[in-house]
């Protein structure tokens, strides 16, 4: 599970810019799905990733799912080396996606968010739209699944305006 006030209070000590999606964006949407990880979209620009790897250095990141005894070095000319990575760290799962199926880049990303207060940290989340957009897209039966509540959630919030 992850230590999502740590995460946040890390990212925003080093003044990370990303954009919460994924689950943890469902839930903040009122969605009662369980995740157990932090799916963030990141600026890409090379401040943005030194801060990144100052920000989750302390908590050990490593890729997920690759032996931990294949060597792994935590910097930015990793970070610069992909696009989207899935890491397991101290704090729990966190996956960087530097393009968000049916939404685009961070800059794409960041126009269609709204900011959301947590833990006293103003963070930066998805719009439901492009929340239930970025789903439709990634196509995954985890994904397609989560689209009657989101959409159920839109209905109540257009409902409510």
């Amino acid at each position: 599970m992850i230590e999502l006030k740590q995460a946040l209070e890390a990212f925003a000590r080093y003044d990370v810019e990303f954009i919460i999606v994924g689950g943890v964006a469902m839930n903040l949407h009122g969605s009662a799905h369980v995740t157990f990880d932090l799916d963030i979209c990141y600026d890409r620009r090379r401040t943005n990733l030194k801060r990144i790897v100052a920000a989750l250095a302390p908590y050990r990141p490593r890729l997920r799912g690759l032996p931990e005894n294949l060597p792994f070095v935590w910097d930015e000319q990793m970070l610069q080396s992909g696009t989207n990575f899935t890491f397991t760290t101290d704090l729990g799962d966190i996956d960087l996606l530097g393009e968000v199926a049916g939404v685009g880049s961070y800059s794409d990303a960041f126009s269609s968010s709204v900011i959301v207060p947590l833990y006293g940290i103003e963070c930066r989340m998805l719009t439901l739209d492009s929340l239930i957009a970025s789903k439709r897209a990634a196509g995954r039966p985890k994904d397609l699944l989560a689209l009657p509540e989101l959409e159920a959630l839109r209905e109540v919030a257009e409902e409510g305006e």
